[in-house]
């Protein structure tokens, strides 16, 4: 996501329930843009783009980059606020293949209200690009010439 160019909309700490039979709740290094949310294990090092400007050589990586998750827009269905507990507000990622992911963090954090708005303007994004490739489709069509009669 980071590699094409897609600027950091919103960064932080997210926590993750894990999917184990204890269902803990771990701490995610989060990076949302405007095309998905990734998911960094806290002891991992940035991405390449952003360590080009930190000052000092970046820690080396405690984990496998393949741990790394990225949740794309184009595979979530949803994002919906499950409750608002003490200080917590816990929320769940809804992916297209109906795979449920939860998260919980502070409620001044904001984190479920900015993935649901980057997620509803991809959508957008894309339904107008569908339109405007139907649009165009159709004026190409009616201007080629039809065959001999």
């Amino acid at each position: 996501m980071l590699e094409s160019g897609c600027k950091a909309v919103k960064e932080g700490v997210l926590e993750k329930r894990s999917d184990g039979l204890l269902q803990l709740w771990k701490k995610k290094r989060c990076i949302l843009t405007e095309e998905g949310l990734l998911l960094i294990p806290p002891k991992q090092q940035p991405p390449p783009h952003q360590q080009q400007q930190q000052q000092q050589p970046p820690p080396l990586p405690a984990e496998p980059a393949a741990k790394i998750k990225e949740l794309h827009f184009s595979n979530m269905k949803t994002v919906d606020c499950v409750e608002r507990k003490g200080k917590y507000v816990y929320f769940t990622v809804v992916m297209a293949e109906g795979k449920e992911i939860d998260f919980r963090c502070a409620q001044e954090q904001g984190w479920n209200a900015a993935i649901t708005l980057q997620m509803v303007q991809y959508k957008n994004r894309q339904a107008i690009l569908a339109v405007r490739s139907t649009r165009q489709k159709q004026q190409h069509l009616a201007q080629q010439p039809h065959g001999p009669r």
